[in-house]
């Protein structure tokens, strides 16, 4: 009975009982008793990593595109068995979602690597599922290609036309601000999310959609299409067809998620004014396959790279406008003469005859040309100096220009939960031209590092018509949010950064033109004070793994004991 060919499908990987040939026998007459027929059996199996969850709203149809892959892997020739993996629905986890990323990683390369199958897709959408996904995909290296979920259709609140989540800060916002009444908040609470899918602007959970696309990883025209539309279903389906091409070309994520490609990621995360999760999602992606993302050369592609999207936060539409209007392709044409052309993809072509193919339209209100950028220069710009010697990162697109060359009074909380206690206090010691600072929220510490790095402006501020202010913290902040706000500051707090020595009344200067952020703080006055640590470890469970393993956002906060070695992109 043994099979001197590489085994195929079902055959795959047999369980060790130490008689190779009785493992395949005991696991043909198991898979018979789910109604397989043998002739099914002898096919290439493409596994579904499944993540519906009714604790993830962003996941309601994957029944649906599930059912569609299959059609598209039977059509090919294949035999699609779905598989569950954990599932992260962003508002439903605490501390923070980002915490379960790299447990969600594990659990995909492990079961990618421990069954029976010669390619998978990946089904996805939330925001830190798709990094999670290709995190694993990438350690387990198997044929592998992504489809997302993709994002909600805009909902109408009077007239007005909203979408999650961007719209949902701006309201909230105007509630604190005491613009809108309780009854008013409710109402536009019932109108911002819809119907199923990610966010409905160009949040964490679309950013890494047009990133997965950018990489090569997802079929090509598929990253912006509604949860809701047909061509969603279409495009499951065609990856199901994909996924069995991958399988016979043996098309590994290897030879796909390269130094070049993750470039090009980069360069199209940096023209559609995407999220900041982002830099720390590709990093762990790109970390797992070697490959460094520097800082500093972020930079070099941010001064090169114009922001040519209109979409919320940092613009006026939305994604399904984005889809409409020629989507992620008719970014890349434009970013063209910039890409690495000959990187290879999913499709089986490279992105360069990819990208030969005539884009049928664009509308140019959406989808700018290079030569008539919204922005000159990049969404996203990272900064260095005495606050943070190994980076931070500043959304640019979505901040305000006159605070970029800026200095003033920091005003600290020492950490979230001295924020919420403190902010709206009426006595608390603010003015609109401080410097908010934020400490013991980055990857270290006890809330590990979530998206609290969107401070609210205080009511009392609020109420005199504040809108933004310099904020600083080693938290993230949600891609759908804006703000000029200085993240990811490392090291952060409670591993003994620099920030965890700042106290209210220090002077901080931030300078977007120096690419820095500097705390005015004599050396001997800073060595007398007593630097942040980390929470006591867990005594058990994924909590102390995550304590004792997890790096600092400039390496994806990814496990330690995850990463090979790096190498040069």
């Amino acid at each position: 009975m043994t099979d001197k060919q590489e085994p195929v499908g079902i055959s795959r990987g047999l369980t060790n009982y130490g008689d190779f040939d009785f493992a395949r026998y005991l696991r043909m007459s198991f898979a018979r008793s789910m109604g397989y027929s043998t002739e099914m059996l002898a096919r290439p199996v493409v596994g579904i990593a499944g993540t519906y969850s009714e604790f993830n709203n962003c996941h309601r149809l994957v029944p649906e595109l599930i059912a569609a892959v299959k059609r598209g892997v039977i059509a090919a020739g294949g035999l699609p068995l779905e598989f569950p993996t954990v599932s992260l629905g962003e508002v439903f986890l605490k501390p923070t979602s980002l915490f379960f990323r790299n447990l969600m990683s594990m659990d995909t390369e492990e079961m990618l690597k421990g069954q029976p199958m010669d390619a998978v897709v990946l089904i996805g959408g939330c925001d830190k599922t798709v990094p999670a996904q290709l995190m694993g995909a990438v350690s387990a290296n198997i044929p592998a290609i992504q489809l997302v979920t993709g994002p909600m259709m805009t909902g109408r609140w009077r007239g007005e036309r909203l979408g999650a989540c961007t719209d949902c800060r701006r309201f909230w916002a105007k509630y604190r601000a005491g613009e809108l009444d309780s009854e008013s908040i409710q109402e536009v609470e019932g109108s911002l999310s819809t119907t199923a899918g990610t966010c409905a602007v160009m949040g964490t959970a679309s950013t890494m959609a047009a990133i997965a696309e950018a990489l090569g990883i997802m079929l090509p025209g598929t990253a912006a299409i509604p949860a809701v539309h047909a061509d969603r279903l279409r495009a499951a389906e065609a990856s199901g067809v994909a996924a069995m091409r991958l399988a016979h070309d043996k098309l590994t994520p290897d030879r796909i998620i390269t130094g070049q490609s993750v470039e090009n990621a980069l360069r199209v995360l940096l023209a559609i004014g995407g999220s900041t999760n982002a830099i720390i999602h590709l990093t762990a992606i790109a970390g797992r396959a070697g490959i460094k993302v520097d800082l500093q050369r972020l930079n070099e592609l941010s001064d090169t790279t114009p922001v040519l999207v209109d979409l919320k936060p940092t613009g006026s539409y939305y994604m399904e406008d984005l889809h409409a209007a020629g989507g992620i392709g008719a970014v890349m044409r434009e970013l063209k003469d910039l890409l690495h052309l000959d990187c290879m993809t999913v499709s089986g072509e490279t992105l360069g005859e990819r990208l030969e193919a005539p884009q049928p339209y664009i509308d140019r209100k959406i989808i700018h040309a290079v030569s008539a950028p919204l922005q000159p220069e990049g969404g996203l710009v990272a900064l260095f100096g005495s606050l943070a010697p190994n980076g931070a990162i500043l959304k640019r697109a979505a901040a305000d220009p006159r605070l970029f060359e800026y200095e003033g009074r920091a005003v600290v909380f020492t950490s979230i939960e001295d924020m919420a206690a403190r902010v709206d206090d009426p006595d608390l010691d603010i003015n609109d031209d401080d410097i908010m600072v934020l400490q013991n929220a980055g990857p270290k510490s006890a809330s590990c590092m979530p998206e609290a790095g969107y401070l609210p402006i205080p009511t009392k501020l609020a109420r005199k018509g504040v809108k933004d202010m310099l904020r600083i913290s080693d938290a993230r902040m949600s891609g759908t949010a804006y703000g000029t706000i200085v993240l990811h500051v490392s090291p952060d707090a409670a591993s003994g950064g620099p920030l965890g020595l700042v106290r209210t009344g220090d002077r901080i200067r931030l300078s977007v033109k120096e690419r820095r952020v500097d705390l005015l703080v004599d050396a001997d006055v800073l060595a007398q004070r007593t630097p942040g640590q980390a929470p006591p470890l867990p005594k058990r469970g994924y909590a102390r793994l995550y304590g004792q393993e997890v790096l600092q956002a400039e390496q994806g906060c990814d496990f330690a004991f995850l990463v090979p070695e790096p190498s040069d992109p």
